[in-house]
Parts: structure tokens; sequence; C-alpha cells
């Protein structure tokens, strides 16, 4: 979350609040299609203490996209179990990069707040070394003759 309390009463989209007639009216399911993809682990509802299926707006479009791969695309149940573990790895995935983002770029900051200080310290009479140039040029070194 981000850090906020939120209202126990706010309904969001993964509010477990559909009985299963109504998650199929809305999905356009028969109820008996709904318990299949349950028992197959392809939309898995919340359930009640007294073990009644709870579907949220989530489940509903999930049920939705199952039902327009199966149908539209001619997937199989099993291809589309696959299907929704990509995407769901896909978004967990995207979501350790978002987060990695951001600890790169607070470490970052701290590196350059780091430097800042290092380079405030310096003392101000020294000199910056320069690196020299190495060139492959041969330079011989002949001594001179002593005079008598």
């Amino acid at each position: 979350m981000d850090g906020r309390r939120r209202n126990p009463y706010e309904l969001t989209e993964e509010t477990p609040v559909y009985v299963i007639s109504v998650a199929a009216q809305l999905s356009g399911l028969h109820p008996q299609t709904l318990r299949q993809y349950d028992r197959l682990g392809l939309v898995s509802p919340d359930r009640t203490a007294g073990r009644g299926r709870r579907y949220s707006a989530r489940d509903i479009e999930l049920l939705r996209t199952v039902q327009q791969l199966s149908q539209d695309e001619g997937i199989n149940l099993a291809g589309i179990k696959r299907i929704i573990e990509l995407e769901n790895q896909v978004a967990a995935l995207q979501s350790r990069v978002v987060e990695l983002q951001a600890a790169v770029e607070g470490a970052a900051a701290a590196m350059q707040q780091r430097e800042a200080a290092v380079h405030a310290s310096y003392r101000r009479d020294l000199v910056p070394y320069q690196e020299v140039q190495q060139t492959s040029a041969l330079v011989v070194w002949r001594p001179k003759k002593a005079k008598d």
C-alpha cells in the first residue's frame, strides 16, 4: 500500500462482494462454469466463513477474459491457466522493477550527497592530479661527454 490507512468499508476492485449467482450474471457465464473454473484454479474467489464463494470486480473481469480466450481465441483451459500465470508473473516483475528503480535512484542520490561532502572537505591548496597521456614514442638519453 502507499502507507495511508484505508477505510475498511471502502470498496476496491479486489473487494469480494458478489455471490456466485451475481458473478455468473455479470460475467455472462453459468454458475457451474464458475465452479469449474474455481476447481481448475483459473479464477479463485475468496471464501466466506461458511465456504461460500465471493467474487470481486477483478474476478469478474478475469472470468470475462477466460471466456473470451476460450470462445473467441480457441485456447484450451490449460493454456488459459498458463497465460494467467504468466500475466501474473509479468505484473509481479514489473512491480519489482519499479521497486528496484526507486532503490537505485535513492542509492544514487545518497552517493551524490556523500560525493559532495567529500569534495567539500578537500583542502584547497592541493592541486588536482591530471593523468599524463602515455605515448609510444621512444626517447633515447645520451649522456654529455665530459670535457677534459
